[in-house]
């Protein structure tokens, strides 16, 4: 995966939060209709994160490699 394409991604997952995050009632965030949202805004924090993640190890490899 290169990382265009994870940028790419953490942009997408970017959006979703925006998207997730209209959606939810913060009066009753854990309610019916909302808990979805709720999902939805943890799941794309946890794609961002493993992104990085993933940017982060692929940078020390090529660090490792150089040597």
């Amino acid at each position: 995966m290169n990382k265009k394409l994870t940028l790419v991604l953490i942009i997408l997952a970017i959006a979703l939060i925006a998207y997730n995050v209209t959606i939810i009632d913060f009066s009753n965030p854990l309610g019916e209709e909302s808990i979805i949202a709720v999902i939805g805004v943890i799941a794309a924090l946890c794609a961002i994160i493993l992104l990085l993640i993933l940017l982060t190890a692929k940078n020390i490899q090529k660090k490792i490699e150089e040597k």
